[in-house]
């Protein structure tokens, strides 16, 4: 059995894979094929088999990650879509949550609704907070609204009727009523599905961004899987999801909202993955790819979960990994506004890309910068890409022009201020979660983490960066490595709560967990299976909720008050206070099951044990100095403990790995570099 990890990007599409039992994983990567994305995705699969060559009958395992929501949702490309509500909240789109994204500014507006307001209607009903109904449902006269809403060429039907969460029998009763009048094959999204929460406006975005993600991905999975499966009979394709699990592509295709933030989520796993291997427990990743560069923590082993995140100008209250995006990408365009030199946040993308890419793009981005810098070599992807400097110097010589310097010391300029970006991102991000940088190791990844990923560290006070053996495509490391994962929730808040309340409540939660695990793959494919218990808790009064993992123990034997222990001393975390004498509310109740399969174990790439590692030398600026012969190495002729001292560059068919003035180099364990600052 092959399994097989690929992540789509803005830029280039990744991919790793692996035998069951071997020990080697193959990676390479392709450039995107936006809009497309299918067929970037055959290119790799064909390329990544040829290195694989898979055995008479053999099958695969495929974990996809993919931007193609996400990209939906940010773009605003999807259909016209109705949205039901109860009768009276017909502006609960348009009013959101009363406030602006930005109070101080006076020109601000709302976020303009994914729904047109003529495309919302009311429905004649209401239940009670508990879910008792009070105005009971006329199916007969939602069929007329349905009728109406497909005449007005909706191609999607989303439900958020109010209380839902409680009951969601008047959702499903909308959902028959639209099947009957506009056919069974209607696509209809359920808000007490996807995430029955309290909170309405939430639970309508959630509705809403589902079903317009939904066509899209639905074609888009579909495509895949077909082709998989001709491909390579027997095989199953899953797809990646936002809180660093998988589900199966079926899962998927009907719930695309878990896979809006799939391939971030991706990377952090594989970071879980590597730390338990080296011993790293505390990490700060870092994943820079060609259009965004995003952060996230690892505390302790386990990576920083939320339940509050934004895709485009929407907010998504489910439980994801927690991602922040802090700065620009390889491809962002450099531009001067007003005198000041920006980076990002327009991205050249991947076609036509970077000026050096030589496919018609002229804007300078910081690839371009790179380049011109000297970080980057003449070739990309093991020599199958090359690099044109004349068109990243002709690209920045407006820059320079501007800036009254020479080219060269532009390009420094570009990353310095990318550098700066990330600095106002990245030290904010650490205060709210109460994290010193100086007990994080940063780990870089993506297919420019391991050029600014070093340079920022020197910036923020990590004195340790890591770089795996294969950073540019690590999120299709995190794919190949997931588990499957799935979160079944209940609102409970208003209840009268007791120990025993609680404990009959996770063992529902963990059978329709236990259902949809036994939904995704045949049982023999699985190895292990485990169960976590979470509530959102909150003292009596406080306007907002902390994520809490209970103790199973504590949920089994109905002690509340060691529930309320866990509650302090995360709240204590965060805040540094707690108060262990004020009253403790519940929120909602969480059950988390993990269904993990077998994945490779890490193992050290061969390393060449003979020769000179160092294959040229190339100027270089750094932090205003020039640098008139900077060693270039080779990484596959870099041996365990072999130690490199900057300024220098390391090089590896999809990466290159800058190591900056005043950092030292070691290649550890499992072939991972690690670089201390003297």
């Amino acid at each position: 059995m092959l399994r097989i990890g690929v992540d789509i990007g803005g830029t280039f599409t990744d991919f790793c894979g692996w035998r069951e039992g071997g020990h080697e994983i193959f990676s390479l990567k392709v450039p995107s094929t936006p809009p497309s994305f299918e067929n970037g995705f055959r290119q790799g699969f064909e390329n990544l088999l040829e290195r694989l060559s898979p055995k008479a009958g053999e099958a695969a395992l495929v974990m996809h990650g993919t931007t193609v929501s996400t990209n939906a949702v940010i773009e605003r490309k999807g259909p016209k879509i109705a949205f039901f509500v109860t009768k009276g909240y017909r502006d609960l789109l348009e009013l959101q949550r009363m406030g602006v994204r930005n109070p101080l500014n006076i020109f601000e507006n709302r976020t303009k609704p994914l729904v047109e307001r003529a495309m919302v209607f009311e429905v004649e009903e209401r239940l009670l907070r508990g879910g008792a109904v009070e105005t009971a449902i006329d199916e007969t006269a939602v069929e007329i609204l349905a009728r109406r809403a497909a005449k007005a060429g909706a191609a999607g039907y989303a439900v958020a009727l109010l209380h839902s969460y409680a009951n969601p029998q008047h959702e499903k009763a909308v959902e028959r009523a639209i099947r009957r009048a506009v056919g069974a094959d209607a696509e209809v999204s359920l808000s007490s599905e996807i995430w029955p929460r309290i909170g309405e406006y939430e639970r309508a975005i959630v509705s809403v961004l589902n079903a317009f993600v939904r066509r899209r991905m639905n074609e888009y999975i579909g495509a895949v899987e077909d082709y998989v499966a001709d491909r390579l009979p027997g095989s199953q394709l899953f797809v990646t999801r936002s809180n660093g699990g998988a589900m199966a592509a079926s899962e998927a295709r009907n719930y695309p909202v878990h896979t809006l933030l799939s391939g971030p989520a991706s990377g952090v796993t594989a970071v879980q993955y590597l730390g338990r291997s080296i011993g790293e427990r505390n990490i700060l990743t870092m994943d820079m790819g060609g259009t965004s560069t995003d952060i996230s923590l690892v505390r302790d082993g386990e990576a920083l979960t939320s339940t509050v995140a934004e895709v485009g100008d929407f907010p998504v209250v489910m439980p994801v990994t927690g991602i922040e995006a802090i700065g620009a990408g390889g491809g962002s365009i450099a531009t001067i506004d007003g005198g000041v030199l920006r980076i990002g946040p327009q991205s050249a993308g991947s076609y036509p890309g970077p000026a050096c890419f030589g496919r018609g793009g002229g804007a300078p981005t910081l690839t371009d910068a790179y380049l011109v810098a000297g970080y980057l070599p003449q070739a990309l992807l093991g020599g199958n890409m090359q690099l044109n400097r004349d068109a990243a110097e002709h690209a920045m010589a407006p820059i320079a022009a501007a800036l009254g310097t020479d080219i060269l010391n532009a390009a420094e300029m570009c990353v310095a201020v990318a550098s700066s970006n990330m600095v106002a991102g990245v030290l904010p991000y650490l205060a709210r979660q109460g994290v010193d940088p100086e007990e994080l190791t940063l780990l870089v990844y993506g297919g420019a983490g391991a050029i600014q990923g070093p340079l920022l560290a020197a910036e923020i006070g990590v004195g340790r960066v890591l770089v795996p053996t294969t950073p540019s495509v690590f999120c299709a490391l995190g794919g190949l490595v997931s588990e499957l994962s799935h979160d079944a929730m209940e609102t409970v808040h208003g209840l009268d709560i007791d120990g025993a309340l609680i404990t009959r409540k996770f063992a529902a939660l963990r059978e329709q967990a236990a259902e949809w695990l036994s939904r995704q793959s045949p049982p023999e494919r699985l190895v292990s299976e485990a169960y976590e218990c979470w509530a959102e808790m909150r003292y009596v009064g406080q306007s907002f909720q902390v994520d809490v993992r209970l103790p199973n123990s504590a949920v089994d034997s109905e002690d509340l008050s060691a529930m309320h222990d866990a509650f302090h001393r995360e709240h204590e975390r965060i805040y540094s206070h707690a108060d262990r004498t004020a009253a403790v509310e519940f929120v909602d109740l969480r059950m988390r099951v993990r269904g993990a399969m077998s994945v490779p174990e890490p193992a050290s790439p061969t390393m060449f044990d003979g020769g000179d590692p160092v294959k040229g030398v190339r100027p270089m600026r750094f932090q205003g100095q020039f640098f008139p012969q900077v060693s270039i190495y080779d990484r596959a002729r870099l041996s365990l403990n072999d130690t490199v001292h900057g300024p220098a560059v390391i090089e590896q068919p999809e990466a290159t790995i800058v190591v900056p003035p005043d950092f030292t180099a070691r290649v550890g364990a499992y072939g991972a570099i690690f670089m201390s600052r003297s």
